[in-house]
């Protein structure tokens, strides 16, 4: 595969993952006012969308969508530096525009800096304990050859977490920035946004010694990318 396209599969992913979380917050908020009934919605569109992307362009770029994930396929030599580098690039710009697409399409301000506090202790050990999931949940099923389960699996987690954790689970340092765009149910603060973005580059760097330590005798991680493609 190209790098071009697989740069792109980055780009594409991680926008249309934006705008799925970016729309769904926002239509489940006006459709209920039962905060219950907006988090579940929430969290069932987030999960759903991802684990669609994740099937239709894990064969393209390894749909890391997540530069936490990405770092873990680095440090298990799944990736190289300045391959890994792009796809952060393009996973912080796909971010973006599709948190803009999102704003849009529900007569939002395109862009607006959120106020929303997401702040506290609590909500930045629950996004390094859901990062850490879910990056070692990824190279755990790749190093042990269960590439067909990834997308369901990291789906189902996602969905999990943004039930189960104080944060609402963003897991994903390209999320957190680009959240930090909209002046919606989904945003967050730029303050807080920091500490997000720590934990969650921390955990991916901690998940991927935890897969060498849990999966010794298995091989390296490759990207699902090559292991999927013909």
């Amino acid at each position: 595969m190209s790098p071009a396209r697989r740069l792109l599969a980055e780009f594409l992913g991680t926008a249309l993952l934006l705008f799925v979380i970016v729309g769904s917050g926002i239509n489940a908020e006006r459709m209920s006012s039962d905060g219950t009934v907006t988090l579940l919605a929430h969290a069932v569109a987030v999960g759903a969308g991802l684990a669609a992307l994740i099937a239709f362009l894990g064969p393209v770029s390894g749909a890391h969508f997540n530069p936490s994930v990405t770092v873990g396929f680095w440090l298990t030599d799944a990736i190289a530096i300045g391959a890994a580098a792009g796809y952060v690039v393009m996973q912080l710009a796909g971010a973006l525009v599709g948190t803009v697409a999102a704003n849009l399409t529900f007569d939002v301000d395109a862009v607006a800096v959120s106020d929303t506090s997401r702040s506290g202790a609590g909500l930045v050990g629950a996004e390094f304990i859901a990062t850490f999931v879910l990056v070692l949940l990824i190279l755990g099923l790749v190093r042990t050859g269960h590439i067909a389960a990834v997308a369901p699996a990291v789906g189902a987690w996602v969905t999990a977490i943004v039930l189960a954790t104080a944060s609402t689970g963003f897991a994903n340092p390209a999320v957190t920035v680009a959240r930090i765009f909209t002046e919606t149910y989904t945003g967050v603060a730029p303050a807080n946004a920091f500490g997000f973005v720590i934990a969650q580059l921390t955990a991916g760097i901690v998940a991927a010694w935890a897969a060498f330590f849990f999966f010794p005798e298995h091989a390296r991680a490759t990207d699902v990318s090559q292991e999927a493609s013909p």
